[in-house]
């Protein structure tokens, strides 16, 4: 690791360029939905299929949306091509968060309206000119020509009631980020959590992100989540070493191809953008197996010293842009184990199923877990979002002809029509089908997972699930979300292993083992950024094996929800 950051600060000293990255949090829907809806109404271009988002990034494509003809004009008609009051709003509010990565960007002919507008967003330089403890965003700022630097808190609790009891979650901590000159960035956020029951074990089907559990004592669990990295960077690429979760795949309700539910893992990753037509991502991480390696274990005195069997992913996703709106992305991954790092594997470009295969002689019990991935996003009609994602583990021909096989996929589709045919709604439809086998592997060292939580899917193998969404924005910073979602889940792979059948025989949701039909609604205020209110009512029916969820949610329930965050 020691040689890995020598490597990152020479390259570093020797790019030339402004640029600074550092990674904002994926749990930030706010600005994540805002850019979004942005890019639906084609006021900025977002490559969504990659997330997370660099705050450099955030704050580009808000300046994009700034610095349109209409932004700023006196004669607001409110055609459909302007932004409307409640987001002209909303661009200002997120615009106080991220002047610390570049200044407000003005047209000459609205000098006059823009200088008021930067005096309305100063709140580095009161009495200070370099520094400022501010309430939005809270926390501590400085900010001179060469240092960067920002601390703020972390706190929140969220409470929960349903006919089954009551349950709590509390958390507290900190974050900061900080640029030095013009090529590097870094982060760390710490948020150590108390719930009063485990809420997102490995095995249930919630969009909760996973954690791993301390020991429980007094009917409670502790965890704590430390995210992280270093970045060197220039205006058309980056490279860095990061603690983080990772989202690849378009969607509104769960990737399938990279989720984030997964806690966060350390990885390598490579950022090249060099042409408006062309973005490149790679990354390579450290996984936990969970798998213990008894050779390596031992006895030291009374205590055994468990060591878990290694564990890596390798990923790249390439995209173009042939027009406007429309991005077609294509990578590959490889899940590989047992050994050290493989120099295979850390180049960038390669196809890592033909290169393992090579290098394990085209055995496949000495190989590694290879996926092939596709996602096609296209903005290119006004108000319109659609997507698809497609995430391939094994893929034949022969078994398009055969109606008794399937190949082991996870297929996305979806759209989200934003302000059409009224302002400030949002329409989303998606629908998700993973056939059985795909993010399993019959070499326990190679699953698409990390401390047991498999990377895609929330609702994994031998699924589906249909998620229909209805949003409002009535003022800035409010949200009101009603939502409906059906999830279905099938036998589980031991069951289909020991039952008899090949590998891709196994019957799609023949025994439907788990269901849920669910309702909600929710409201949030954002008061200040990254700090917000929230109410949430959901009616859920939730049959078959209660492994699959909490106690607290088994059956028909009608669960509230309330709480408060602050910071990510």
């Amino acid at each position: 690791m020691k040689k890995i950051v020598i490597i990152l600060t020479f390259i570093g000293l020797c790019f030339s360029g402004s640029s600074q990255v550092v990674y904002e949090d994926i749990t930030n829907t706010g600005i994540y939905d805002f850019l979004d809806e942005l890019a639906n109404l084609k006021f900025i271009t977002l490559n969504s299929a990659i997330k997370p988002y660099s705050r450099s990034y955030i704050a580009q494509k808000l300046n994009e949306a700034n610095t349109t003809d209409t932004l700023f004009n006196y004669n607001y008609d409110g055609s459909d091509h302007q932004l409307n009051k409640r987001q002209r709003k909303e661009l200002d509010f997120y615009l106080q968060d991220y002047q610390l990565e570049e200044p407000l960007r003005i047209m000459p002919h609205v000098s006059r309206m823009a200088d008021e507008y930067n005096h309305k967003l100063a709140f580095l330089l009161p009495g200070q000119a370099n520094m400022v403890v501010a309430l939005n965003p809270l926390g501590y700022h400085y900010k001179d020509s060469l240092f960067t630097f920002s601390v703020r808190p972390i706190l929140g609790i969220q409470w929960m009631t349903n006919e089954n009891g009551a349950e709590y979650h509390r958390w507290w901590g900190g974050s900061m980020f900080g640029y030095v000159g013009k090529n590097f960035g870094f982060y760390a956020n710490l948020r150590d959590n108390n719930e009063s029951v485990p809420t997102a074990m490995p095995e249930y089907f919630t969009l909760e992100p996973g954690a791993v559990y301390k020991d429980s004592k007094n009917n409670s669990a502790d965890y704590s989540e430390m995210r992280g990295g270093i970045v060197a960077s220039v205006k058309w690429g980056s490279i860095g070493i990061m603690n983080d979760r990772v989202v690849w795949g378009d969607n509104n309700h769960g990737a399938n191809i990279l989720s984030g539910k997964a806690p966060a893992f350390p990885y390598i990753q490579l950022h090249l953008n060099p042409v408006r037509w062309f973005d490149f991502n790679y990354m390579h991480g450290w996984l936990n197996s969970n798998i213990v390696d008894s050779s390596r274990s031992y006895y030291d005195g009374d205590v055994y010293r468990i060591v878990y069997r290694n564990k890596y992913i390798a990923a790249n996703m390439f995209t173009f842009i042939p027009w406007r709106g429309l991005n077609l992305s294509f990578g590959n991954s490889i899940i590989y184990s047992d050994i050290n790092v493989n120099p295979l594997y850390l180049i960038p470009f390669l196809f890592f199923n033909s290169v393992d295969a090579t290098k394990n002689n085209y055995n496949n019990d000495a190989g590694s877990n290879s996926q092939l991935f596709f996602n096609i996003s296209s903005r290119q009609i006004r108000y319109l979002h659609l997507f698809i994602s497609l995430y391939i583990d094994e893929w034949k021909m022969s078994r398009l002809m055969d109606p008794d096989k399937h190949n082991f996929t996870s297929l996305k589709a979806g759209f989200q029509l934003s302000n059409f045919p009224l302002r400030n709604l949002a329409f989303t439809a998606e629908y998700t089908r993973t056939q059985p086998m795909t993010y399993d592997h019959y070499i326990s060292t190679t699953t698409f997972s990390s401390n047991s939580y498999v990377l895609g899917s929330y609702m994994r193998e031998n699924s589906q699930e249909i998620f229909l969404s209805l949003s409002w924005r009535p003022l800035r910073g409010v949200m009101i979300n009603t939502s409906y979602t059906v999830a279905q889940h099938g036998d589980d792979v031991p069951y289909q292993y020991n039952a008899g059948y090949a590998v891709d025989e196994v019957p799609f949701l023949q025994n439907i083992t788990w269901q849920n039909h669910a309702f909600e609604l929710s409201a949030r205020y954002e008061f200040v950024n990254n700090g917000y209110f929230f109410i949430r009512y959901l009616h859920s029916n939730r049959e078959g094996e209660t492994r699959y969820q909490p106690e607290m949610m088994d059956g028909t329930t009608n669960t509230f929800l309330t709480g408060i965050n602050v910071g990510f």
